[in-house]
This record gives structure tokens, sequence and C-alpha cells, in this order.
């Protein structure tokens, strides 16, 4: 278990109905083995409540970020059944986002844009290998379902003689039914993390 997951959110999730968190979180509960599975961009995870435990079965990816677990056990504590609103927003827009994203929550995409430092092709090349779906936005753009009811789009724009290269990330908006705005942050880090951190 990573320290950042305190030991309250899987108690919590042990005292919900496994039935009504599979319905909205879109997973599987086995009951045997009493863990949830859900698949989270490109790999599967097993959740174990009264173990206190996330592993993730497959390994389809070097670089994880730790963030990513907590964005887990988040999803499937307060995840709802509704259905995508297919409206982009950014952090900003989020319910008291543009007061919460300064600062230290400033989300880090200066890592994408820095990374590919106009290497559109090569940008184009990591966010396929990572199951991305192009969209047609920016100079380049991709959509990422990092959980059944979480598709996030990640953006580029090439830098020019007055501009800087700059990358941002996109929410659906019905991610302020799912998510707080801390596990927003968390999971938005662990998303530059992996689309930044990849040799090009």
């Amino acid at each position: 278990m990573t320290d950042l997951i305190d030991a309250v959110y899987f108690k919590d999730l042990t005292e919900l109905n496994p039935e009504d968190v599979s319905k909205r979180a879109l997973c599987r509960y086995d009951d045997i083995k009493k863990c949830y599975t859900l698949p989270v961009w490109g790999d599967e995870y097993a959740v174990y409540p009264y173990k206190q435990r996330i592993e993730r079965i497959s390994k389809n990816f070097e670089n994880q970020h730790e963030y990513l677990e907590l964005f887990i056990i988040h999803y499937l504590l307060k995840s709802k059944e509704n259905a995508l609103c297919n409206e982009w927003i950014s952090e900003k827009d989020i319910p008291g986002g543009a007061t919460f994203f300064r600062g230290p929550h400033v989300i880090p995409t200066d890592m994408i844009a820095s990374r590919y430092n106009d290497a559109i092709e090569k940008f184009k090349k990591i966010c396929e290998q990572h199951g991305g779906v192009p969209l047609e936005m920016a100079d380049a753009a991709y959509i990422f379902k990092i959980a059944p009811r979480i598709p996030v789009a990640v953006l580029y724009w090439e830098g020019d003689d007055e501009f800087p290269p700059e990358s941002k990330i996109l929410y659906d908006k019905s991610v302020i039914e799912h998510l707080t705005s801390d596990i927003i942050f968390a999971l938005a880090v662990a998303i530059c993390e992996r689309i930044g951190s990849p040799p090009v």
C-alpha cells in the first residue's frame, strides 16, 4: 500500500456494497478474493479493501506515478453512475478551480511541453503508444481513457518566435461529479509524468 493512501479510505470501501461500487465504477468484484478489478489507463489493477492493498495486475507501462493509486481508491469510493457530458473543461473551469490550481497545485504540463519542445511527431508517437485516440484540437491532441468514467485529453501546441511550446490537460465536464480537486490534481500529475517522462 502506498503511504499516500490513508487506511480510512480502504475501511470506507469495505463498508460499501460491492454491487453498487461495481455498477458506479464499471469494475468487477471477486467475492472469493474480496477484491475489485479495475482497468486504469491500459493496465488492470486489483484493489483489496480488507488487506488495504492495491496491486497492478498487468504492467504494460513502466512509469506509473504513485498518485495513480490515490486516484484509483477515490474513484472506487466516489464515482457516480453518470453519463459523460461530452464537453471538455480545464482545471480552471472546475468549481473553485481558479483558486485551487495555483501555487503548489499548478498542473505541471510544462513537463510535456518542454519534453517534446516542438518535436510534435514524437509527442504523437508517445500518445499513441499509451492508447491515445486523436482529437482535433490544438496542434495535436489525444484522448485517454484513464478509468471507465474518466476520459481526459492532452493537448499540445508547437512554439513559434513569440511563444514557447505549450501543453494542457482537459477533462470531460462530468469529472466534477466523480473527483474532488485534490484528486484531479493527483491524476493530472500522474498524466504529466507518463506523457512527459518517456525517452524520446
